[in-house]
């Protein structure tokens, strides 16, 4: 999962813990507020009947000793204002509940206050009732949910704005300096402009790291090649001192012999280097893509080239590819020797009377060409791995094995921008597919 997928689904989840714990707190919250909201009310009206009373006197509420008492005509509000015995004492607000004459009980929330009036005491209730808490509790619980929600929503884009734009030179790293870079090919350093320090240490770094690889990649083509040039020489004159001494008259059957064992090694040594000189031309992009050759016309070359082969493992050869494919922008001598090592290996890991097939599909942009033998297969723990160089595995049984057949083909498969899939089962065979993007082969 990519970095910022993941800081957005964790800013997602942890504003949707925000959203559950409100929707679980807001209730009580507004509940509450609202409470101090109707205290805070009821105080005020205590006191503002208090100062009547002392500026008019008790008088003003209760005249020959009745009680006084007022309520609003929906009952939401009362206020009750009684004599008392002088030594009861009240100064609370909390909820109780009141009877009428109607038979109705309703819930209010009550402020109870007493005060003396010449040495009278006094009981004032002022009550508020529930129902019209709730009904204000509920339009405020709307109001506020609406708003988080707002507000979650604002965060959410602010935080999806300032991650991609923290992560916008992360991304610029990747592409520019991994993705963007075709191994062992390095475009010159650009350095990603960024305010975070620790981005900046990781281009650094990054771009040191590919210097040092690229570095040390070049050095080993430059050996591989040279030292494949300087081998030539040697080889070669040893090879023709080897083919004059056999012109001489006096050499006995038991040098012959040895000598014979000797210009095999010689032969298998030059082989070697001839391959690793071709590799590393390959690699180092010495050869031009500008040929253009039927397919099937190239696989019945590489067949003529290889038929004395199968005739003597009795192994039958089929090419199912259709005639109006052509392979263009290629190199046909690399192309040539991609088939033939493929080809080759599959006559040599199959066994007497089996068959290999070549066939052609065209799936969506891609051309795939498929080589598929019934021999001995590879396991599977060895597929990673066959395309390495001088790694021989146990079903190489051929003395003149030197593990560089299958590298030459992925050389030039990268070469070309092919994509090679191997699909094998030990005992059953194996099908080897090159995938060719529609820009290497045209429908004529």
């Amino acid at each position: 999962m990519r970095l910022r997928t993941k800081l957005t689904l964790f800013n997602a989840i942890s504003k949707l813990v925000i959203v559950i714990l409100f929707v679980l707190l807001v209730p009580v919250l507004i509940k509450n507020i609202s409470s101090n909201y109707v205290d805070s009310k009821l105080i005020k009206q205590k006191n503002k009947l208090l100062q009547i009373v002392k500026n008019r006197g008790i008088e003003a509420y209760i005249e020959n000793g009745e009680s006084y008492g007022s309520y609003l005509p929906l009952k939401d509000e009362y206020i009750s204002l009684d004599e008392v015995a002088p030594d009861y004492f009240s100064d609370t607000i909390k909820l109780g509940k009141r009877l009428f004459s109607e038979g109705d009980t309703l819930e209010y929330r009550i402020l109870s206050h007493t005060f003396k009036v010449k040495n009278k005491n006094y009981l004032l209730e002022i009550g508020k009732s529930v129902d019209t808490l709730d009904e204000t509790s509920t339009p405020l619980q709307n109001i506020a949910f609406q708003v988080l929600l707002g507000m979650i929503m604002l965060t959410i884009l602010a935080d999806q704005f300032y991650s991609n734009y923290v992560l916008k030179p992360l991304r610029l790293i990747i592409r520019t300096k991994l993705v963007g870079q075709k191994f062992p090919n390095f475009n010159s350093y650009r350095k990603v402009r960024t305010t975070t320090t620790d981005f900046e240490y990781l281009d650094i770094s990054i771009h040191k790291m590919i210097e040092t690889i690229a570095d040390k990649f070049h050095k080993e083509r430059e050996f591989i090649s040279n030292a494949s040039h300087e081998l030539m020489t040697p080889i070669s004159i040893l090879q023709s001192k080897i083919e004059n001494m056999f012109e001489e008259e006096d050499i006995n059957d038991e040098l012959k012999v040895r000598l014979l064992e000797m210009q095999k090694i010689l032969n298998r040594l030059k082989s070697i280097t001839k391959t690793l000189l071709l590799i590393s031309q390959i690699e180092n992009e010495q050869f031009l893509k500008e040929d253009k050759v039927s397919v099937s016309e190239l696989l019945h070359d590489v067949y003529d080239e290889i038929s004395i082969r199968l005739q003597e493992k009795n192994i039958s050869y089929d090419i199912s590819i259709p005639n109006n494919w052509n392979m263009v922008n290629i190199n046909k001598f690399l192309l040539f020797n991609l088939f033939f090592n493929l080809i080759n290996n599959a006559i040599k890991y199959n066994h007497e009377g089996g068959n290999i097939r070549v066939t052609g599909t065209a799936v969506q942009d891609n051309f795939i060409i498929s080589i598929v033998d019934d021999g001995i297969g590879i396991d599977a723990d060895a597929i990673p791995y066959i395309f390495n160089r001088f790694k021989k595995f146990r079903q190489s049984l051929q003395q003149d094995s030197f593990g560089l057949g299958l590298p030459i083909v992925k050389s030039i498969a990268e070469f070309h921008n092919i994509d090679i899939e191997v699909v094998s089962e030990k005992g059953a065979g194996s099908t080897f597919k090159l995938i060719f993007p529609a820009t290497l082969i045209v429908v004529n």
